[in-house]
């Protein structure tokens, strides 16, 4: 199959559905949705052919946080105006670089010194990572992705979301930053890596200044803000969307990707919380209280609202949550990147791939299985079908398309 030419992407308005890929934050757990996302790109490839990419079906990618830099990676065009990364090789990306974004130290004074550093300032310098995602991205800005971005980020100086959407950048030019500089906003997770300040011209020819952090804080499930971008432009009249209606949310096909968490296990106790200070909420039992409890408050948030919309429109098989509640040990961490660990977070997201297909109960909060759905692989198996022939229908209706010369 011939490589795609940008005429090939066509908006919703020549098909039936508006397609959402949307993956959450995590640190290192990222290498979970990479599993993930390969094996869908690799679906897809079997259906249209090896030269097609996940950036071909989808009109919105959002991400946080890990999940903003696999984004970027596979919407940022690389050779040919190809996305710079195809999906298979995003896990070999991060066994290769974590351990050095998050350098390991081992025995006592190694647990010493990573303590004092989580009191002192972030546990890490975030100079790899900073280079890397320049080097990756160079002078690439968020107009050029292959496809519809969505990164949340939070400025810590208005204490307010900020949110790099491809949307949003044509009524506001400052939005229209480097790759690099959002992928390290929304990175910068609190006393992990530093806060992230860059500035850029706005439409005035002002420059404006942007103190930001990750994303996770506001959005680590990030669907709910594509969804809500989506729904912003409907109200614009943009006639990409013509003629859905602002609350025409059947029309919406939308997976959201996990990085896994730990809720099987007794993290924290309301007998222990009642007496941590704010050392204790930053730090306590190998984790960071306080930041594992707004990243996953929003993400679980994100998911109800989303699942409760579905539910109510009768088109819950439009919606795939593919998420592991079941982490423990050093899987649950943000930043443990031991080359053990690292191939075990693989494992996790091959075997996520064989549990069956799971919705949120709106009473536990848990995730538990849907009969008659079959296994994640399959639901994506599914999906794959559903978004190759929403291309193809785009492709046939659209009077200017080359698979119409």
């Amino acid at each position: 199959m011939e490589g795609r030419s940008s005429i090939e992407n066509q908006p919703p308005s020549f098909g039936d559905l508006i397609t959402i890929l949307s993956i959450d934050g995590g640190g290192i757990r990222g290498i979970i949705p990479a599993t993930i996302l390969s094996f869908l790109e690799s679906e897809l490839q079997n259906l249209d052919g090896e030269e097609v990419r996940l950036v071909d079906y989808f009109d919105v990618m959002a991400g946080t946080s890990t999940g903003g830099l696999v984004t970027a990676m596979i919407t940022a065009p690389g050779d040919n105006n190809r996305p710079l990364y195809a999906a298979k090789d995003i896990t070999s990306f991060y066994l290769d670089h974590c351990p050095k974004i998050f350098s390991q130290t081992s025995g006592l004074l190694g647990s010493v010194r990573k303590f004092v550093s989580a009191v002192t300032g972030p546990k890490y310098d975030g100079k790899y990572l900073h280079k890397l995602v320049r080097k990756q991205l160079g002078d690439k800005r968020l107009h050029q992705t292959l496809t519809k971005v969505v990164i949340p980020t939070f400025d810590i100086r208005l204490l307010q979301p900020t949110i790099f959407s491809s949307y949003q950048m044509k009524a506001d030019k400052s939005k229209d930053a480097l790759l690099s500089d959002i992928c390290i906003s929304t990175s910068a997770a609190p006393t992990y890596l530093p806060a992230h300040y860059f500035e850029n011209e706005g439409n005035d020819g002002k420059i404006k200044s942007f103190h930001l952090i990750d994303g996770g804080i506001a959005a680590n499930n990030p669907a709910l803000v594509a969804m809500g971008e989506i729904t912003r432009e409907v109200l614009k009249e943009n006639t990409d969307f013509s003629p859905m209606k602002p609350m025409d949310y059947g029309r919406f096909l939308v997976i959201s990707v996990g990085t896994g968490s730990a809720k099987s296990t007794d993290n924290y106790s309301a007998k222990d919380a009642a007496k941590w200070g704010v050392l204790g909420w930053l730090y306590n039992n190998g984790g960071t209280p306080l930041i594992d409890t707004f990243q996953q408050a929003s993400a679980d948030m994100a998911d109800i609202h989303i699942s409760v919309v579905f539910q109510a429109l009768h088109s819950q098989r439009n919606y795939l949550r593919i998420q592991d509640d079941t982490l423990m040990g050093d899987t649950s961490s943000t930043d443990i990147a031991t080359d053990k660990n690292l191939k075990e977070l693989v494992k996790v997201g091959e075997g996520l791939l064989q549990k069956p297909v799971s919705r949120v109960n709106l009473e536990t909060g848990k995730f538990e299985p849907v009969p008659n759905e079959g296994t994640n692989e399959q639901a994506l198996v599914r999906f794959a079908k559903l978004l190759s022939s929403e291309r193809r229908t785009r492709l046939q209706r659209c009077p200017h398309s080359l698979s119409n010369k």
